[in-house]
């Protein structure tokens, strides 16, 4: 049901671990998507919709008559939830952008000032499939208006009907977007890198997806700019012998449940707590579960409970798997989380699921997933800008720095630096 692994060496264990979702470098499958896509343009995105998707659609464009009609089927409160979370996102995200605004340094005659610019335009990708993603929507757009992007376009694969999923719609017309598209995939992904007759390009591509989408992402980042491999999801709990097995459990179904190909674990210390989670399992998944047969191949697939000799041991495990989500539901929360430095996001305490950073906390849930959150972070504003220094030297200060710019260019073979600067001091 879901594996056991005594860890007694961390990179090996975690590799083993990693090796059933690693993304390939190379598929000819997306490949040809993608040049198909660059040669035939709307043509081969309603070909591969078809063929992928299963659904024959017509229009390539949401229409904002449909945007509208979306609202009939959504709830009073399914809107006051989808508007809560967007105002706890843009809290956090203004105040983010706030601490980076004004930043100038001067000394000596030399005078800098970092100035953010948003980039021009954006594609933001929003799964579909298995499930419905609204709040993944106001993930990637709510950050990209806060930053001043000028043109947000959204792409997120059709339902059976050929419809995007109204909540999913409401979301964008809340966020003010109205440039939707009911595509996905790597078609998706080269339709945004490349344009279409239909869909003009753009300069940046964000947002999580499956193994297509992000081979695609990886294939065309050469063109244009990305902001991680975001997905599959991947949760791990670090769990002692008084954490709550239930808590634990119930934390493990409910990223499970995204998909098979989704990894969660826990990693422990306590052999009590392991017997424990078996028996938990073992008991709450019944046929009563929602979404039993994507959980179970879920946790039977690339579930695992990792017994660690020592804390030191663990936290060793936990930062050479880099997780997408960690949550630490333990006596001193803070004090293992601070030894993490690899977790896309660290959730201390039992009232801090990540199903809750999923949604409503002001968080956001796209984030580094298969190790990259070694050297990534969550998507925020700062995936929306650009630092441009603005430089102002007056005459003093280029002569304060004259000799040591003769030193390191001379140094470089490269003289011609120097004489630029020495013609500005002579008679």
């Amino acid at each position: 049901m879901i594996k056991k692994i005594i860890v007694k060496n961390a990179v090996k264990e975690a590799n083993l671990i990693r090796r059933s979702n690693r993304i390939p470098q190379k598929s000819e499958i997306v490949e040809k998507i993608i040049s198909n896509v660059i040669k035939f343009g709307d043509s081969a995105i309603l070909k591969y919709t078809k063929k992928y998707d299963n659904v024959k659609i017509d229009s390539i464009t949401v229409d904002k008559a449909e945007l509208k009609k979306a609202y009939k089927e959504v709830t009073a409160n399914q809107l006051n939830s989808l508007k809560k979370s967007k105002k706890l996102l843009e809290k956090n995200e203004k105040m983010l952008l706030k601490r980076l605004t004004g930043i100038v340094s001067s000394e000596n005659g030399v005078t800098i000032e970092r100035a953010l610019k948003p980039i021009e335009s954006v594609g933001c990708y929003v799964p579909g499939g298995r499930a419905r993603y609204p709040s993944t929507l106001m993930m990637c757009v709510v950050p990209a208006i806060i930053a001043g992007v000028n043109r947000i376009s959204v792409v997120s694969p059709p339902m059976k009907d050929g419809r995007i999923d109204p909540v999913t719609l409401v979301a964008a017309d809340i966020c003010g977007i109205d440039e939707v598209y009911r595509i996905g995939g790597a078609q998706a992904v080269a339709a945004l890198a490349y344009g279409t007759r239909t869909i003009k390009k753009v300069d940046k591509i964000v947002g999580p997806g499956g193994l297509f989408v992000n081979i695609a992402k990886f294939l065309v980042s050469n063109k244009i700019g990305i902001d991680m491999i975001a997905g599959p999801t991947e949760l791990l709990i670090y769990a002692d012998s008084r954490s709550d097995p239930r808590y634990v459990v119930k934390d493990l179904i409910s990223q499970a449940e995204h998909s098979p190909d989704t990894i969660c674990g826990v990693v422990t210390t306590s052999e009590s707590l392991v017997k424990k989670l078996v028996n938990e399992i073992k008991n709450t998944l019944n046929s009563s579960l929602s979404r039993l047969e994507i959980v179970s191949a879920s946790l039977r697939k690339n579930g695992f409970i990792a017994l660690c000799k020592n804390e030191d041991d663990g936290i060793s495990f936990i930062n050479e798997l880099a997780p997408e989500h960690l949550e630490v539901i333990s006596e001193n929360p803070g004090r293992i989380a601070s030894k993490i430095n690899t977790a896309g996001i660290v959730l201390l305490g039992k009232y801090s699921p990540s199903s809750a950073s999923d949604y409503c906390l002001g968080s956001n849930h796209v984030l580094p997933t298969i190790e990259f959150g070694k050297s990534k972070s969550s998507l925020s504003v700062l995936d929306f800008v650009k630092l441009v220094n603005h430089i102002t030297v007056t005459k003093m200060g280029l002569q304060s720095v004259q000799k040591y710019i003769k030193e390191l260019a001379f140094a470089e073979g490269l003289p011609n630096h120097y004489y630029a600067v020495e013609e500005r001091f002579r008679n």
